[in-house]
């Protein structure tokens, strides 16, 4: 369990390097410069962070096989956990 911890908070880490490289060629693309772009990437890394957040919940309510309530309990508190990080 402790590795499988510890292999998506990797994954997570290295999702988010790559999104805020993927954000600031989007920016570059759009032709964003100044405030506009550094809004456009910090808004653009967060969203990707919380997809990524919502993958790794997603991976750990399988692993623990939940079903119905239970794994709609877990998923909620686990986004905002992740959230509060």
């Amino acid at each position: 369990m402790k590795k499988l911890i510890a292999l998506l908070i990797v994954a997570f880490a290295a999702t988010t390097a790559y999104a805020a490289d993927d954000c600031a060629a989007k920016a570059a693309e759009k032709k964003l410069a100044g405030a506009a772009k550094n809004s456009f990437i910090k808004k653009c890394t967060k969203d990707a962070g919380a997809a990524t957040e919502n993958a790794a919940c997603a991976a750990t309510a399988k692993e623990k096989k939940l079903a119905g309530a239970a794994k709609n309990s877990f998923m909620k508190k686990c986004s905002a956990d992740a959230a509060a990080k």
